[in-house]
């Protein structure tokens, strides 16, 4: 072990280096992506509802997949192209005629975009053992150390849904999508013909980082003990009930309080009235 001197940093003293292997970020990015006009694709069911209805309303969209590749970038060493595609799955309420209640179709979308991230070199080939008591030990194949991306998205918004007549849409159909999404819907039938086809519009808030394996020298301070006392009081549930805080913002969510700001053209109208 080194010899390695205390630190007072304060409220605890640092009393040693250790390294560790973790992961580090070598680039990220972030993106605000407006995606106009995709067009929803529904199977045998949900695309006759949407067929069928009078009014169509948009409920719910979310991720429900995300496929990610990298590659290197020639001529730019060090640097990849990171290919992503987006699965969205879109839920909406078809009326039939007017004050019914909705029926539900289920429709799915895709989003492709790329882009380039710094991931550093290096190309060493990783060996772990892995311990089994009842069985032999066999080698195993290695892994690599080429950068990862990682893909953090929340579900998008929806901005706008629009219905068109399917021969006058010129926006191809989806067909191909991951068996993982296909086994999880009931209706996977896909659709002989339709007369009405969906365009969304969605805004999607990401962030794309690019991730390698890599020891690092951190401080460390004495081993990190919980220093609360576990609560085990379930004997009596009406007691446990009482200890909770009444949940005053869910029946009065707060203001704006005394912000005054106001936006900048009003600003300007008030210097020129001013002047």
């Amino acid at each position: 072990m080194p010899d390695n001197p205390i630190f007072d940093s304060g409220e605890r003293q640092i009393n040693d280096a250790i390294s560790i292997d973790t992961k580090r970020i070598y680039d990220s990015c972030v993106s605000k992506d407006c995606l106009e006009d995709l067009r929803v694709t529904f199977f045998n069911r949900s695309q006759r509802l949407i067929d069928d209805a009078v009014t169509i309303k948009c409920r719910d969209c979310e991720i429900v997949s995300v496929s990610i590749d990298v590659d290197e970038v020639p001529f730019n060493r060090g640097y990849y192209g990171v290919d992503i595609t987006f699965y969205f799955r879109l839920t909406f309420d078809t009326y039939s005629a007017p004050c019914t209640s909705p029926d539900t179709a289920i429709g799915f979308a895709q989003f492709c975009k790329k882009c380039i991230l710094y991931g550093s070199d290096g190309d060493v080939k990783v060996f772990t053992s892995s311990f089994t008591s009842e069985e032999l030990d066999c080698p195993e194949a290695p892994q690599y150390t080429n950068p990862i991306a990682k893909v953090q998205a929340v579900d998008p918004i929806v901005l706008s849904t629009d219905i068109v007549d399917a021969c006058e849409c010129s926006i191809p159909i989806c067909s191909s999508f991951p068996q993982s999404i296909l086994n999880n819907i009931s209706d996977s039938v896909p659709s002989a013909g339709s007369s009405r086809a969906v365009l969304v519009t969605l805004g999607l808030f990401s962030i794309v980082q690019m991730e390698r394996d890599v020891q690092v020298l951190v401080p460390a301070y004495a081993y990190s003990l919980p220093d609360r006392e576990c609560c085990c009081n379930t004997q009596n549930p009406c007691e446990t009930f009482q200890s909770i805080d009444f949940p005053i913002e869910e029946f009065f969510p707060p203001d704006r309080g005394n912000d005054d700001s106001q936006c900048g053209c009003d600003d300007n109208n008030n210097n020129s009235k001013d002047e």
